[in-house]
C-alpha cells in the first residue's frame, strides 16, 4: 500500500489558511499545522487588554483553528531570525512597515525547512492570486516558491488551478479537481466554501493581525528606530507599542500613558524597567519614560502625567515620580495645558 503523504499548513488564524487546510485534510492527506511567532501577531493579546474590546475573541487564533480541524499545531518562535526581514526587506515595505513579499519568503523558508527535518512531503497556504497587493499577485507568487526553496512543494489549494500544477497534483497525491480557483479580494466564496464545510466560526475575514500592517504602528515603531538611532528592537519594545499613549515631547525620551485600567495593569509589568509616573491626588494612569530625563524633563514629565488625570482642572495635582533603580519623589504641579501640547508630540 501507498504510503500516507503528509503536509504542513501554515496556519495564521484567518479563514484562508483553515479553508486550505480543511480541503487538503478531505483528500485523505495526513495535515498538521506551523505558526511561526514573531511578535507583531497578537491581536488576541491586545484585545485580552483592553476594556473596550472585551467583546472580541482573547483566544490565539491559530492555535483555536488547530483545534477546530483537529490537528496538531508547532508553535515556533523565529523573534530573533525574523528582525533580518522587518529591518531589512529584499523587496522593500508595503504601505507602512509591512515587508510582505519578504515575510511570507521567510514563512515559506522556514516550512521547507521543517518538512525537510520531518519526512513530510508538501507545504500548504491559503494564499489567493490578488488578493495581497504586495505578497499575493501572479507575479510574486513565482518568487515565493524560487526564493524560500519550496519550488513546486508549495500548494495553494484555494488557487490552485489558476497556477501550474505543483508537485502533490502531479504525482496523484490529490486530485486537482478538488482545489479552487478563487481570485480578487473578496471574500464570497471563501465563506460560501466555509459554508459548505460546515464552518461557521471562523476570525473575520481580511482582518488580518500583523501589526506591521498598521499605520499609527508603524509610525510608532520608525519613531523608536530614530530615537535610538539604530534599526533594531527587543521582543519588549515591540509590545510595548501596541500598549498605551506615546508621546515624545523631546527628542531625548518618550512617554508611555496607560488609557484605560486594562493597560495600566499591563504596563505595570514594566515599571520596573523604567521611571515611571502616577498621580497621587486624583486618580490616573500609569505614564512610563522611555529614555534619560533632567529635573526639567522630569518637572514637564508630572505635569503631562497631571495633564491625563482626573485632576486636569485643578490648580494642582501630587504626582509621584520613582527613577529607575531609584527612591521615589513627590512633586505637586499644575496639569499641563492642552494649548501647550502641540499635536506632533503623539506618535
Amino acid at each position: 500500500m501507498a504510503r500516507q503523504r503528509k503536509a504542513l499548513s501554515l496556519i495564521s488564524g484567518g479563514l484562508d489558511s483553515m479553508l486550505a487546510t480543511r480541503v487538503i485534510m478531505d483528500q485523505g492527506i495526513h495535515v498538521e499545522g506551523v505558526n511561526f511567532f514573531t511578535g507583531f501577531c497578537v491581536e488576541g493579546h491586545t484585545h485580552a487588554i483592553r476594556k473596550k474590546d472585551k467583546a472580541k475573541p482573547k483566544r490565539n487564533n491559530a492555535l483555536w483553528v488547530a483545534e477546530t480541524l483537529g490537528i496538531k499545531l508547532h508553535i515556533v518562535d523565529v523573534i530573533d531570525e525574523y528582525k533580518d526581514v522587518v529591518i531589512n526587506p529584499k523587496h522593500g515595505y508595503g504601505s507602512n512597515l509591512n515587508p510582505c513579499l519578504d515575510c511570507k519568503c521567510f514563512m515559506v523558508r522556514k516550512a521547507h525547512e521543517w518538512i525537510q527535518e520531518h519526512d513530510f512531503d508538501f507545504i500548504i497556504t491559503g494564499e489567493v492570486i490578488g488578493q495581497r497587493p504586495m505578497s499575493q499577485r501572479r507575479d510574486t507568487m513565482p518568487v515565493i516558491q524560487r526564493e524560500s526553496g519550496a519550488e513546486d512543494r508549495l500548494l495553494r489549494p484555494l488557487c490552485a488551478k489558476n497556477l501550474p500544477e505543483t508537485l502533490p497534483e502531479r504525482e496523484g497525491w490529490l486530485q486537482r479537481e478538488n482545489l479552487f480557483d478563487f481570485s480578487g479580494r473578496g471574500r464570497k466564496p471563501q465563506i460560501a466554501l466555509a459554508r459548505s464545510l460546515g464552518i461557521e466560526d471562523y476570525a473575520q475575514p481580511a482582518g488580518g493581525c500583523c501589526f506591521l500592517t498598521d499605520e499609527a504602528y508603524s509610525v510608532k515603531l520608525d519613531d523608536l528606530w530614530r530615537s535610538r538611532g539604530t534599526r533594531d528592537y527587543e521582543l519588549d519594545d515591540i509590545m510595548l507599542l501596541k500598549v498605551g499613549r506615546h508621546l515624545r515631547p523631546r527628542p531625548h525620551f518618550k512617554l508611555i500613558v496607560g488609557r484605560e485600567e486594562g493597560e495600566n495593569n499591563f504596563l505595570e509589568g514594566y515599571r520596573k524597567q523604567f521611571t515611571h509616573l502616577r498621580t497621587l491626588s486624583h486618580p490616573g494612569p500609569l505614564v512610563l519614560v522611555d529614555g534619560e530625563i533632567d529635573a526639567d524633563d522630569l518637572h514637564l514629565t508630572a505635569r503631562i502625567a497631571a495633564r491625563y488625570s482626573k485632576g486636569r482642572d485643578a490648580a494642582s495635582v501630587e504626582v509621584e515620580i520613582v527613577p529607575q533603580g531609584g527612591e521615589p519623589q513627590r512633586l505637586l504641579v499644575p496639569p499641563l495645558a492642552g494649548d501647550d501640547m502641540p499635536d506632533n508630540w503623539l506618535l
